[in-house]
C-alpha cells in the first residue's frame, strides 16, 4: 500500500511538471513565416501573461464588417526586455500590426520578430518579440 502511495504520487508530480511543456509550441507549429499580414485598428483587448502576452484588434474586412484579429507575441519577461511595459498598448489605441498568419485559417497572427512593428497612431514603434527574435526596444 505505501508503495502504491509512493509511485501514484509520483506519477503525479511528474504530469504536473510535465503539462506545461506540452501546451507550449513552436513559433512554426502554428504559423506560417510565408504568409506575413498587417492589419490596421484599434485595441480592443490586451492579455498580459505567460507564457504569451496577447492582444486583440478590431478591424475592417474588405466588406466594412468588424473583424477581431488576435496577437500572440512572446512572454512577459522578454516582452519588458525588448521595450513593452504592462501599459504599451491600451484598448482605444489605433494601431498597425504586423504579424504572420495562423496555419489553421483562424484571425490570431504570430507577432514574432523584430522586422513585425506595432506602429501606435502617434507613430511610435514598438518591436512585436518572441524568444529567437534578440533585443529590440521602442523606437520613435
Amino acid at each position: 500500500m505505501k508503495v502504491t502511495r509512493v509511485v501514484v504520487l509520483g506519477f503525479m508530480s511528474l504530469m504536473v511538471t510535465a503539462i506545461p511543456a506540452f501546451a507550449h509550441h513552436s513559433f512554426a507549429a502554428e504559423f506560417d513565416e510565408t504568409k506575413p499580414l498587417t492589419v490596421n485598428g484599434v485595441i480592443s483587448k490586451v492579455e498580459w501573461q505567460n507564457p504569451h502576452v496577447y492582444f486583440y484588434v478590431d478591424a475592417k474586412d474588405d466588406k466594412g464588417n468588424v473583424v477581431t484579429w488576435g496577437f500572440e507575441s512572446s512572454g512577459t519577461a522578454l516582452m519588458h526586455h525588448t521595450g513593452w511595459q504592462r501599459d504599451s498598448l491600451k484598448v482605444g489605441d489605433r494601431v498597425t500590426v504586423q504579424g504572420y498568419a495562423a496555419k489553421d485559417g483562424s484571425h490570431l497572427l504570430g507577432a514574432r520578430d523584430t522586422s513585425k512593428l506595432v506602429t501606435l497612431a502617434d507613430g511610435r514603434k514598438v518591436f512585436g518579440a518572441s524568444a529567437d527574435d534578440g533585443s529590440a526596444k521602442d523606437q520613435n
